[in-house]
């Protein structure tokens, strides 16, 4: 086996920690004494284990590029669940197909956390965890299973469904833009003026860290202890630019619902501040909000190089990741 050295808490990222802090423990596994490591091979090293993986998938309905499987707590250990049984956990292998594959889990779990721990983005939490022959697996804690016990669920649609985006054709899911989800939210989510902004917040946050895969299917609406919805906790947040060309955007109309973009937009081809103050305005987050939202964005610089060091990206990947966060938040800081 090679298991890897472990210096900081795959969960938090927290320094000091051989294994899950408590924190991470009591986030992610409702307090369980979790292992950081499966007590199963990967699919990649492991036939027989990409048989029982392939088998789990037909179990799970979720899209999208990566393979989800579905787990559960069985007391302190985590399984793949068995017909008939609720997932409390989706855990994703490396993904096939992709450029630098290998670093996928690290990359999606490292920005979910900074998404969380620096911005205050309300996220599914998650950690990295280790297949018993070292190699990485991103894991997350469903959020939409209500309760740990009889593991009822909490009623989800994503963006695309409200969109009318329900076609099996898997451009759909990118024929719309920001703007419009926006106005979806307005529409479907009574206390939208609250979520307006929390929504703003994690179209700033796609932008400035890389994801090019932020699309209608990757935004949800989540039932409420009332019976009324709102914004979901943010997931699948990772810096695709790590792994493929991307465009600023995953949906082709961008920003937008018309074809605007600020004088400095069409001079350099990336979207600056006044972009994004025109975005909010559009979507309906009040004028007196809107610079101190953008701030904590044009601020965090040491923290988050901080935290892409504390992170198990390898030292190629940490220094693409910083290179394109500074560059994002160089055309942000552009008046």
């Amino acid at each position: 086996m090679n298991l890897p050295t472990i210096k900081f808490c795959p969960g938090t990222l927290s320094e000091g920690f051989e294994t899950y802090s408590a924190t991470c423990l009591r986030k992610v596994f409702y307090g369980k004494s979790v292992s950081h490591i499966l007590r199963m091979p990967s699919p990649q090293k492991s036939d027989a284990a990409l048989s029982v993986f392939l088998e789990n998938m037909k179990r799970i309905s979720l899209s999208g590029f990566q393979t989800k499987l579905s787990f559960l707590l069985d007391k302190n250990m985590l399984r793949l669940t068995r017909e008939g049984e609720q997932g409390t956990h989706i855990l994703k292998p490396i993904p096939s197909l992709l450029s630098n594959a290998k670093e996928v889990p690290a990359n999606e779990h490292l920005t979910m956390q900074i998404a969380s721990q620096i911005y205050g983005i309300n996220t599914a939490d998650n950690a990295l965890i280790f297949f018993n022959d070292g190699v990485p697996a991103y894991i997350t804690r469903r959020f939409d299973v209500k309760n740990f016990e009889d593991k009822s669920k909490w009623g989800q649609e994503d963006l695309a469904s409200l969109a009318g985006k329900t076609t099996f054709m898997s451009h759909e899911k990118y024929d719309y833009s920001y703007e419009e989800i926006g106005i979806l939210l307005q529409k479907y989510v009574p206390a939208w003026r609250v979520e307006i902004e929390k929504y703003f917040s994690l179209v700033v946050f796609n932008f400035l860290f890389s994801n090019g895969d932020a699309h209608l299917k990757n935004f949800s609406l989540i039932e409420t202890q009332h019976g009324d919805f709102k914004l979901s906790p943010a997931y699948d947040l990772i810096n695709t630019k790590l792994h493929v060309e991307d465009s600023h955007f995953a949906l082709k109309k961008g920003l937008f619902a018309d074809d605007y973009k600020s004088e400095d937009y069409k001079k350099n081809n990336h979207p600056s501040k006044v972009d994004f103050i025109t975005f909010a305005k559009r979507i309906g987050v009040m004028p007196s909000r809107i610079d101190k939202l953008l701030l904590k964005y044009l601020e965090r610089k040491t923290a988050v190089e901080t935290m892409v060091q504390n992170s198990y990206l390898s030292a190629k990947s940490k220094r693409g990741y910083v290179l394109m966060y500074n560059t994002n938040l160089n055309y942000l800081l552009a008046k």
